[in-house]
């Protein structure tokens, strides 16, 4: 999956256009490296994404083309350092 659309399902951001545009100011990296927003995640990958006011890291742990709003938080982890 797309990590573009990934933020999107998960409602990590709210919009795939915003995730795209965050991809593309480099404020998203998996695995420690910078990706564009048609980078294809696995399960198990370690995606950290930029703020203004820090940062979020978290650990993918599946993939859903849809999921319900409910379902969302349980398609990643939030790693705490």
């Amino acid at each position: 999956m797309r990590i573009d659309k990934f933020l999107k399902v998960s409602r990590i951001l709210k919009r795939r256009t915003v995730a795209g545009d965050a991809c593309k100011a480099g404020k998203v990296s998996v695995n420690g490296r910078d990706v564009k927003p048609a980078h294809q995640l696995k399960v198990g990958d370690v995606v950290e994404l930029a703020f203004a006011a820090g940062s979020l890291k978290f650990r993918v742990l599946a993939l859903r083309e849809t999921v319900k709003k409910d379902e969302a938080a349980d398609l990643y982890e939030i790693i705490k350092e």
